[in-house]
């Protein structure tokens, strides 16, 4: 893991001056989108996901996320990007090439449907990748026996609308680049117990799955 981290910082953060450059191991930025969504959705979760990075996998990694903008240039200092929410989702164009080309530069999008995103992120995923094809992962693929096990595929964590969970991908020059998490909510599986009241296997579920598509990220 430390050589997949090394070969990132290499060549992934060349542009940032050194004294830009973060002495943690990993970070996870939250994407602050236009149109309207909540894009600030389950506020609880990626500071669970990065206790549980620290404690379970020990990697330095902070207490909370950073925030950002998709037309941010501090974006290329994340080598991991996070989007939710419920609502409308809306990139600019120049929003859409900056996001173009944090993934060309070996940056990776986990973007995880909390119930009503779908319909616009599936829109607005075309103007970063313009021929960009949603691949369904099958069980067999390694992000789901990077660290936990998970035979069957997409763990299921809240109903909504009672359809099988669905992992899918966009890739770009053959690297994985996009994870989109769809009719599970992950994020509100990573919350803390009282948010949903969710048993802990659930959680544990969630966790683990969230857990290996970070060190996916990290070793590909």
């Amino acid at each position: 893991m430390r050589k997949a981290l090394l070969f990132f910082i290499m060549f992934f953060l060349p542009a940032i001056p050194a004294a830009q450059q973060s002495d943690y191991d990993f970070q996870i930025a939250r994407l602050h989108y236009d149109g309207g969504g909540d894009w600030y959705a389950d506020p609880t979760s990626l500071p669970n996901l990065l206790k549980a990075l620290r404690e379970r996998i020990g990697l330095n990694a902070p207490a909370s996320e950073t925030v950002i903008t998709p037309d941010d240039p501090n974006i290329f200092r994340y080598p991991f990007v996070y989007i939710t929410g419920h609502g409308n989702i809306n990139f600019s164009a120049y929003q859409a090439k900056n996001l173009r080309t944090y993934l060309e530069r070996g940056g990776l999008i986990w973007a995880d449907d909390n119930y009503g995103m779908d319909t616009s992120f599936r829109r607005e995923i075309l103007k970063i990748v313009p021929q960009a094809e949603l691949v369904e992962l099958p069980p067999s693929h390694p992000l789901f026996q990077q660290y936990y096990q998970f035979p069957d595929g997409l763990p299921k964590i809240h109903e909504h609308d009672g359809k099988p969970p669905q992992c899918f991908g966009v890739f770009l020059d053959g690297r994985l680049a996009i994870i989109y998490t769809y009719e599970t909510d992950i994020g509100d599986g990573l919350e803390s117990p009282e948010v949903h009241e969710d048993p802990p296997d659930i959680r544990e579920a969630a966790l683990k799955m969230a857990i290996n598509i970070v060190l996916y990220s990290l070793n590909n």
